[in-house]
């Protein structure tokens, strides 16, 4: 072989690893986007929303709080706003949770419809190079939201109870009382469907509900938790499920690194507005990415984005803790951080 020949065949032998390596390893952006009733709250919101689409340059959304006001259908409004700015993803129409893919969308099917303003999970089915995909959203019902019980407050109406209530069977009872148990059964059995075809399974949302993993010992002094450790019933059947909480995968230690996506402070908006609990500390994890293990999808990074201030006992605070929270430029659209995990895809 000539050096010429030879030269040329160690050029092509690298270029041809070069694209194995870059075919079998592909980054996986996954954004978890509660987008407050489509951003009509937060002034220029939706415009805000599409901006946040575009700068975090996310591949798979999960969106809260779908509306279509106006029977105007958001996935259309997205799509549009998005291409006029030089960007394709796809959506298709849904009601309450939803998704946004920059991969186009095989099927989508409500696993658990909405019914009363109760919560809802949607599906989206779609091909990543070889790999398939089970993506969902959930925003799951917002009612009898326990967390607030130990703060003092009524888990429905928000209205200052005359005490707090600390006692973890009396919070079971009322957290069991919402649909959110019975949207997470629906989704499991669903997923593990799913797994069985070989698809990889994500799930992405707002499930109106702490962590068993934030609500430990060690937290039981902070937060107003008041001395209440509670086995939060949704994240823990989640997790005997098989399903891996991504923030608390990289970040184990609720108390360096809580977490907290609600109540995030949104400036543009007047405090009344963002405290549900005026007197209390009810700052909580309650968005969330989880996914099954596979070794398909390699975790590599988690973080929280939004802005650094949350709402404390009525007042604006900016968070001290050790969380990774990318705060963007510009207008915040929503009353919750959002939570971003970057997969690596083998």
């Amino acid at each position: 072989m000539s050096r010429n020949a030879y030269c040329l065949f160690i050029l092509f032998f690298m270029y041809f690893t070069f694209c194995c390596v870059a075919q079998q390893e592909q980054s996986l952006k996954v954004l978890q986007f509660n987008i407050w009733q489509e951003g009509t709250i937060v002034p220029d919101g939706f415009d805000a929303i599409i901006d946040e689409v575009i700068r975090t340059d996310a591949d798979l959304i999960a969106l809260s709080e779908v509306r279509n006001y106006d029977n105007k259908s958001l996935a259309e409004r997205l799509v549009t706003a998005l291409e006029k700015r030089g960007h394709t993803y796809y959506s298709e129409r849904s009601e309450d949770s939803g998704i946004l893919s920059r991969y186009p969308i095989l099927s989508q099917t409500a696993v658990f419809p909405v019914k009363n303003d109760q919560g809802s999970i949607t599906k989206a089915v779609l091909k990543i190079e070889s790999a398939e995909i089970a993506f969902y959203s959930a925003h799951l019902d917002y009612r009898h939201c326990s967390i607030y019980l130990p703060r003092g407050y009524d888990s429905s109406t928000w209205k200052k109870l005359d005490t707090i209530v600390t006692d973890s069977l009396t919070i079971a009872t009322d957290n069991l009382a919402s649909m959110r148990d019975e949207a997470v059964s629906a989704f499991i059995a669903d997923a593990m469907v799913e797994k069985s075809q070989g698809r990889l399974v994500i799930l992405g949302g707002d499930l109106n509900e702490a962590s068993f993993l934030d609500w430990t010992a060690t937290t039981k002094d902070l937060y107003d938790h008041n001395g209440v450790v509670m086995p939060w019933h949704n994240t823990l059947e989640l997790d005997k499920a098989g399903f891996i909480d991504a923030y608390r995968k990289l970040f184990p230690d609720p108390v360096s690194h809580p977490g907290f996506t609600f109540p995030a402070d949104t400036p543009l908006v007047p405090l009344e507005k963002l405290a549900w609990a005026p007197d209390a500390d009810d700052r909580d994890r309650i968005d969330y990415i989880f996914y099954l293990p596979s070794k398909e999808l390699e975790l590599i990074e988690v973080k929280i984005i939004g802005p650094k201030g949350s709402i404390v006992g009525n007042k604006r605070q900016l968070e001290t803790s050790d969380d990774p929270i990318e705060t963007p430029e510009g207008i915040w659209p929503t009353d919750h951080k959002n939570v971003m995990a970057v997969f690596k895809l083998n």
